[in-house]
C-alpha cells in the first residue's frame, strides 16, 4: 500500500515555553521541517507544505533501512551541523546540493506503522515507539527530551546559541495544521544591518528597513524603539543621507538613505528574514558617504 503525505502539525510560537509536568520539552532544530514515508514503493521525503524532495535526499533514504519498517510515516527535520555543533540553516542548502553525506534527519515524532495509524496514541507513546526503532549514532537520530524545568532549559537552549526550544503535551494526539499542543519559544540574536530606510507613517509605529550588510539585500523591517534623544539623532542623520530608493523597492512613506548607516537589531533567531525585530542602536560606518 503507497502512503499519503500527512499536513504536519504546526506549532504555536509563543514568548516563554510552558511549565508544569504536563509538557516535554525538545531542541528546536534549524533545518527543514520533513516527513518520511516507508511503504512497498520505497522511502520518501517530503517537504513541510508535501513536495517530494526525495531526489534532493539520496544518502538518508539509504539509512531509512536500517529502521526496520515495513511502512511508517516519521515526522522530523532535516539539519546539518556547523563546527560547534549546532544546526545551521545557512549551510543546510549548501549541503543539500554538495555534501549529502552531512545530513541528519533528526526523528521527533511517528503517525504510522506497519499498517497501523498511530496519530491517536498520546504524544508520549509514540515517540516510545519511534525511539526503540532508532539506533543510535547514525544519520537518522531521535530528538530526545530535554530534562528539567523548562525555564532553566531555556535560558541553556539560549545561552549555547540554538534557535529555540519546542515543548509538547505528553498526552496530545497528533492534529495537522496549526496547534496549541505543541508550543515553540524561540531565542533571540543581536545582529548589524546595514539601513535602507525608514518608513513614518502617521499614526503608526515607525520602522526601519534594513539590508544585510555589503550587498544591500534587503532582509526585513525591525520597529524603531529607541528612546528620544536616540530616535531624534536618527531622525536627523537619515535627513543628512538622503538617498534613492533600490531598484524593484519603491514604498510610499520611505525616507531612503545612502549606504553608511549600521544598526544594531534584535530579532528571533534561526529565521532567514527578520521576525520580531527591533532597532535597539545605530551608528555610521566608517568611510561612509
Amino acid at each position: 500500500m503507497r502512503l499519503k503525505f500527512i499536513a504536519p502539525l504546526m506549532p504555536t510560537l509563543v514568548e516563554t515555553p510552558p511549565a508544569g509536568d504536563d509538557w516535554i520539552h525538545e531542541v528546536k532544530f534549524d533545518g527543514y521541517r520533513s516527513q518520511m514515508i516507508i511503504d512497498d514503493d520505497g522511502t520518501r521525503i517530503y517537504t513541510r507544505n508535501g513536495h517530494d524532495w526525495t531526489a534532493k535526499y539520496r544518502d538518508l533514504m539509504k539509512e531509512a533501512a536500517g529502521l526496520g519498517a515495513e511502512s511508517a510515516i516519521i515526522d522530523g527535520e532535516i539539519i546539518v551541523l556547523n563546527d560547534a555543533g549546532l544546526s545551521d540553516f545557512g549551510e543546510l542548502r549548501k549541503a543539500i546540493t554538495r555534501r549529502q553525506h552531512d545530513l541528519y534527519f533528526v526523528a521527533f515524532d511517528i503517525l504510522h506503522l506497519n499498517g497501523h495509524d498511530l496519530r491517536d496514541m498520546a504524544l508520549e507513546e509514540r515517540r516510545e515507539i519511534l525511539a526503540s526503532m532508532i539506533e543510535p549514532g547514525g544519520r537518522i537520530q531521535f530528538s530526545e527530551q530535554l530534562p528539567g524545568e523548562a525555564k532553566a532549559i531555556f535560558h541553556l537552549v539560549d545561552q549555547t546559541g540554538l534557535e529555540g526550544m519546542v515543548s509538547k503535551r505528553k498526552d496530545s494526539k497528533y492534529r495537522s495544521g496549526p496547534s496549541t499542543n505543541w508550543l515553540k519559544a524561540k531565542c533571540y540574536s543581536i545582529d548589524e544591518y546595514e539601513l535602507l530606510g525608514v518608513e513614518r507613517e502617521a499614526g503608526k509605529p515607525a520602522f526601519a528597513l534594513m539590508a544585510e550588510r555589503g550587498t544591500r539585500r534587503y532582509v526585513g523591517s525591525a520597529f524603531i524603539t529607541l528612546n528620544r534623544e536616540m530616535r531624534e539623532r536618527l531622525w536627523e542623520r537619515v535627513q543628512e543621507r538622503s538617498g534613492t530608493a533600490p531598484k524593484g523597492m519603491e514604498r510610499p512613506a520611505t525616507q531612503w538613505v545612502k549606504p553608511g548607516l549600521i544598526g544594531r537589531v534584535k530579532h528571533l533567531r534561526g529565521e532567514e528574514v527578520l521576525r520580531h525585530a527591533s532597532l535597539q542602536d545605530f551608528r555610521e560606518e566608517k568611510g561612509g558617504v
